[in-house]
């Protein structure tokens, strides 16, 4: 079976059943109380007003390209001409609008980012185990969790690039030209459409060079050896990765390079005629007035040129990343043991006091209650993941090591079995290693306040990176490996209902509130 257009057939009814289950339980859990909390949490103070902005009609200034909040105003437009989701309402944005209306397109999109991460899986791998081991671990974290029921950017940031990785893989695979064409125009438009919803959208067409170079690389080397695709020391490459060898310099400057720019330009349409309307220069506030108070006009080709140059700007001036500056900055570092999470929603209801309006229709408070909404990952899958990540990077490296010193280097011995790679596994650890680069070293040149959040989409390569070490151990014939695997799984499964109530914000007294709080850098 081919890595492209698998049949429905090959697939056994079982593993449908099992996307089907992931993706009913990650619909139920973004769904439910979507209206909770009757008010603005945390960023959609701002993407709401924005997105409201465009449906009436106000010129504003964004530090953020438009993409997302034209995709939030229209689900708002749409949302509040449903006959459901109205029990909550407010006018928090300037516009009376229900909670639901402005957060139940990220719901949607965010339930199936883990069956995109299976499909994603599936397509390099041709492996169901590790493709629903992949999907389920993203289905099992909190803050994947957290951003996708909350009226914010980066759902869609994460959904447009992993769909354009998965299409640049599916053109990479394809053998009929037609098809490789339709495939890489659809990966360039993601990758643009990307960058449209925030500038760290690029990081996923950066990962998609990095691939491009190591897979050309590792074909001129064979190349260059003539090396037999049977000679085992020198593993075949994998179809996809053989694909993005061949690319010709014109496919990528077109289809990487031309198509992301074109469409993520063209996702700047409705806003630059809203702002070309506006001669008080609301979008321009970095533009020096005329005498009478407004802008200079100006094309909108430099329209999009200035406007471009003011958010470079305007995030040159954020302040630093400490806590002076927000409570909730953290440094890239962090990140990679969740030692600084934000806190989106804290809400406390004193003993005898009525429990906020609209959350819950119960009897006055007995004891004090807590309303916590935690943007924070799975804290078991996050460590482990990280753990992942290391135990690739050493695994990789010593792999890429013996290919290079074949003559000298002995046979494997039992305890290096690790190191018995496939071409499958050896494409895989690639991809998910550069990926996770890409996605996480530009933050290190950034200087401005950066959040727990910034780093999910470096996040999501490290979960897959862990699914890929448990289908491993789970195919080992050592069942004292397979058990350990089983119980590693269970326990993330188990701490994600633990910290679930900070997920979605249900009531906690501080006791429980307090259990949830590993460190005090949580809090």
């Amino acid at each position: 079976m081919g890595l492209v257009k698998p049949s429905p057939k090959s697939l056994p009814i079982w593993f449908w059943w099992s996307l089907a289950v992931i993706l009913g339980v990650s619909l139920a859990l973004r769904f439910w109380g979507l209206g909770r909390f009757n008010t603005l949490v945390f960023d959609e103070v701002y993407y709401v007003k924005f997105a409201k902005n465009y449906l009436s009609q106000t010129p504003y200034f964004d530090g953020h390209p438009p993409l997302g909040k034209y995709v939030l105003a229209i689900a708002i437009w749409f949302g509040n001409l449903l006959p459901f989701g109205r029990d909550a309402i407010n006018d928090k944005a300037g516009l009376t609008f229900s909670t639901f209306s402005y957060r139940w397109f990220n719901a949607l999109t965010g339930a199936f980012i883990p069956l995109i991460i299976a499909g994603l899986a599936y397509q390099l791998t041709q492996r169901r185990r590790y493709a629903l081991l992949a999907g389920s671990f993203a289905a099992l974290d909190g803050m994947l969790l957290v951003e996708s029921r909350y009226a914010l950017n980066n759902t869609y940031i994460l959904i447009l690039g992993l769909l354009s990785l998965w299409f640049l893989v599916i053109a990479a695979s394809a053998r009929n030209p037609l098809y490789r064409v339709g495939w890489l125009t659809a990966a360039g438009i993601a990758f643009g459409l990307g960058a449209g919803i925030k500038w760290n959208g690029l990081w996923f067409l950066f990962g998609a060079y990095g691939l491009i170079a190591i897979a050309k690389l590792w074909h001129w080397r064979q190349t260059k050896q003539s090396l037999a695709e049977t000679d085992p020391a020198h593993p075949t490459m994998p179809r996809w990765m053989l694909g993005l060898a061949r690319l010709k310099i014109w496919h990528i400057l077109l289809y990487l390079a031309v198509v992301p720019f074109v469409f993520y330009a063209l996702s700047w349409i409705p806003h630059l005629a809203l702002c070309q309307a506006d001669p008080q220069g609301l979008c321009r506030p970095y533009v020096a007035r005329l005498a009478d108070g407004t802008v200079p006009p100006i094309s909108p080709l430099g329209l999009l040129v200035e406007l471009n140059s003011q958010i470079l700007r305007y995030h040159q001036q954020v302040g630093g990343n400490d806590p002076t500056v927000h409570p909730y900055c953290s440094a890239w570092f962090s990140w990679l043991l969740m030692l600084r999470p934000v806190a989106y929603f804290y809400q406390v209801t004193p003993k005898g006091a009525p429990l906020p309006a609209g959350q819950w229709k119960i009897a006055p408070a007995e004891n004090t209650v807590i309303y916590d909404v935690h943007s924070m990952g799975n804290p078991i899958l996050w460590w482990l993941s990280t753990a992942a990540i290391v135990l690739m990077a050493v695994t990789l490296g010593r792999f890429l090591m013996r290919q290079f010193n074949q003559e000298t280097t002995p046979p494997l011995k039992a305890s290096d079995s690790f190191l018995d790679l496939t071409a499958i596994d050896l494409g895989l650890l690639i991809f998910l290693l550069v990926n996770y680069a890409t996605n996480l070293l530009p933050w290190l040149r950034v200087s401005r306040c950066t959040f727990l959040y910034h780093y999910l989409p470096a996040s999501v390569f490290a979960w897959m990176g862990f699914a890929w070490l448990c289908d491993r151990w789970l195919a080992s014939r050592d069942s004292q490996v397979q058990w350990v695997t089983v119980s590693l799984i269970g326990v993330i499964a188990l701490a994600f209902l633990f910290w679930l109530p900070i997920y979605l914000g249900l009531p906690l007294d501080p006791v429980s509130f307090q259990w949830r709080m590993w460190l005090p850098t949580w809090i």
